[in-house]
């Protein structure tokens, strides 16, 4: 079974409620060990120490009481100690004195190699007796009084008085030891039994099983007894297999902890099993300037620091509190039980305060620090999904207030209900086929030639029909989808552009990225990747980012950005036109193409200033060698003038608007072949307006 007393050895606090249980228990236990101790006569105990079979059973219980069978992850669930089988097959051939002391010398054994704390030890004794003592007294009802001296070997019509035995002894452990679970992690005793019953009752059938076979083959081959060996090994091979893949599946390859299928799986059993006036909280926690260290140092220095603050936290929280790491410097904290907003901030405290104290790694020493959100069930969230999106925005709250700790308020939150509906609706349209990729061609304002289109998403929402992505790309800016939002698109571009390059039509396919997104390690590899999979050149894809990204030195240094570089993958900057300051930096930013601003690029047949701003950006952008691009062209007039000025390409409505992939796939072709018949521009531009038909494009 689990082991329940796990207080990192200095015992529960005493006159507390698990206290007052494991005396009560242990001192139980220890009763009725002396009173069945108190049956072995000095004879008999000379007689056994005397047979061979003793001996070779005593290994085989304290060898089976080092490493429990472990079949699942969960701290619960927990494992169960193949000396079981031996105790018991004891237990029915000799009785229960010998059964009691042969597993006493194994639990001893385990308790001094282990080094577990004398109150665990003491526990883990008083249950297994306990439980053993039940086993007799269901054998004595049936008629069965197996000792030393007068040996029993079990016969077919004795299988229900084994089985009863057997369950008697399975009952008392699992209650016993589920109570103590219960009351160390503050979970109720029926959520415990549910976790832990269905891991351990198929072992326990399996050990308990085969204990009457080794009853019998000690009876009439007790040199055969070793062999039962094998099918132990068996079980040790499957169960770690099986936790191996469960421990995979459930936790963070680099710091062990769990990942965020399984903080989904724990906050939902602590919301399903809150009581009246308990609270359930979520704490989000962000490191402070990790990627200083990482963009130093490299990745693996950053990912022993990583490792550092994943121990750090787990021994900072509560038994029975779930530190789990969601990717990169973000970490969350489950508090199954809290008192109230305070208590949530203690903790939060705590972990920081954990945190603060310096780290050497490389002969360097590194000062950490964390922002951290709070978000409380049922106060601030009925569910997991809304919990992690107001502790979230509890969290940017203290970064931007440089606090260090805040619980959600209303108050400053700027979502809507309906727009943390719009969140959950966007999170299972990822997961579904709401979302399509339109695509808007870029045409050459001096030739009148398709020079690539831009991916524009959209939302074909269920009942509101479709979305445009100035209403939810901002939500999910705020929110943790958006990087997941950003790899469903750059995916979805290059499986379009694969079907474009393979088939002739080498249009390159311009993406909008977020600027966290370009600075994503990952986002490089995710690219390449891609590119290899669909045998695509980097030229067919381009990543456009906002004019934002140039307030921030980040983006000159960072690695994902360099790996972008080196990759070939060119970059575009979307938006441009907020300010000139930003030019200076421009010139250092590995761009390819400046897209000026559709708010300028609108009005510059009816505003002489914005006609101004458009030239002098165009004039700017030209001389650092880049190419401009118009956003916004929605009249032929608009395009004349840009033409006029020297901007390199044009888009809008007035050439097309977005199309689905299939009817932007025949608009591609058709212009390409209308190109190639006549010898002549798809689009003339210069001082012939009259002849772009809008209704055409």
């Amino acid at each position: 079974m689990a082991d329940p007393t796990d207080t990192r050895d200095t015992g529960p606090r005493r006159g507390s409620p698990l206290w007052t249980y494991l005396t009560a228990v242990t001192a139980a236990g220890i009763i009725a060990l002396l009173a069945v101790l108190w049956r072995v006569s000095p004879a008999a105990l000379a007689d056994l120490a005397g047979s061979p079979l003793f001996w070779t059973l005593l290994v085989l219980v304290v060898l089976g009481d080092l490493r429990p069978v472990m079949l699942s992850s969960s701290v619960a669930a927990g494992g169960t100690y193949p000396s079981t089988m031996f105790t018991f097959a004891v237990l029915l051939h000799c009785g229960l004195p010998v059964a009691v002391l042969m597993q006493t010398v194994g639990i001893l054994v385990n308790g001094a190699v282990t080094r577990k704390a004398w109150h665990r030890t003491l526990f883990n004794l008083a249950q297994v007796t306990l439980a053993a003592t039940a086993a007799g007294v269901v054998l004595v009802v049936f008629g069965h009084r197996p000792a030393s001296e007068t040996a029993w070997v079990p016969e077919g019509e004795d299988l229900l008085a084994i089985g009863m035995a057997a369950l008697a002894y399975f009952t008392v452990r699992a209650l016993l030891v589920c109570g103590a679970v219960a009351l160390h992690e503050r979970r109720s005793v029926h959520r415990v039994i549910r976790t832990t019953i269905g891991h351990q009752s198929l072992v326990y059938a399996a050990l308990l099983g085969l204990a009457p076979l080794v009853a019998v083959v000690m009876d009439h081959s007790p040199a055969l007894v070793p062999l039962f060996i094998a099918p132990l090994a068996a079980v040790y091979f499957t169960a770690t297999l099986s936790l191996r893949r469960d421990h995979q599946a459930m936790h963070d390859g680099l710091t062990g902890l769990p990942n965020r299928k399984l903080l989904v799986l724990r906050t939902e059993e602590a919301l399903a099993e809150a009581r009246q006036g308990e609270r359930v909280g979520l704490l989000l926690l962000d490191l402070d300037r990790f990627k200083e260290v990482n963009d130093t140092l490299g990745h693996p220095v950053g990912d022993r620091l990583l490792q550092t603050v994943a121990h750090r936290l787990t021994h900072s929280v509560r038994p029975g509190d779930v530190v789990a790491r969601l990717g990169g410097d973000e970490f969350a904290v489950l508090l199954p039980s809290v008192r109230d907003a305070a208590a949530a901030r203690e903790v939060a405290a705590r972990l920081r305060v954990a945190l603060t104290e310096p780290v050497r790694l490389e002969g360097m020493t590194f000062d950490l620090d964390a922002s951290v959100g709070i978000a409380l069930h049922p106060d601030h969230a009925p569910d997991f999904e809304l919990l992690m999106q107001r502790s979230d925005v509890a969290m940017y709250l203290a970064k931007e207030g440089r606090t260090g700790v805040e619980v959600y308020v209303a108050d400053k939150d700027r979502n809507s209900p309906e727009r943390l509906s719009l969140l959950g609706d966007l999170r299972r349209a990822i997961d579904g086929s709401e979302l399509v990729l339109h695509y808007q061609p870029k045409i050459d304002l001096a030739v009148g030639e398709v020079r690539g289109v831009e991916a524009l998403l959209r939302w074909r929402h269920p009942v509101r029909g479709t979305i445009h992505p100035e209403e939810f790309i901002p939500l999910a800016e705020q929110s943790y989808l958006m990087r997941q939002l950003t790899e469903y698109v750059i995916d979805a571009a290059l499986e379009q552009a694969a079907r474009w390059w393979h088939s002739g039509v080498h249009e390159q396919i311009s993406v909008n990225v977020s600027a966290r997104d370009l600075l994503d390690a990952a986002l490089p590899e995710r690219l390449e990747a891609g590119l290899a999979k669909y045998r695509l050149p980097p030229k067919a894809i381009q990543l456009e980012v906002t004019e934002r990204i140039l307030m921030t030195d980040q983006a000159y240094t960072a690695d994902a950005v360099r790996a972008l570089t080196r990759l070939g993958v060119p970059l575009a900057l979307d938006d441009f036109g907020t300010g000139y300051s930003s030019l200076v930096r421009l010139q250092r930013l590995p761009v390819a193409e400046v897209k000026i601003d559709s708010s300028f690029v609108r009005r510059i047949c009816d505003s002489q200033d914005d006609a101004r701003i458009v030239r002098s950006i165009v004039d700017l952008v030209r001389s650092l060698g880049l190419r401009s691009v118009a956003e916004g062209v929605e009249s032929g007039e608009t395009a004349e003038r840009l033409a006029a000025m020297g901007c390199d390409l044009g888009q809008g409505w007035w050439f097309a608007h977005p199309m689905p992939a299939a009817e932007a796939t025949a608009w591609l072709r058709e212009r390409r072949d209308q190109g190639t018949d006549q010898g002549k521009p798809v689009f003339p531009v210069r001082g012939t307006a009259g002849l772009l038909d809008p209704q055409t494009a």
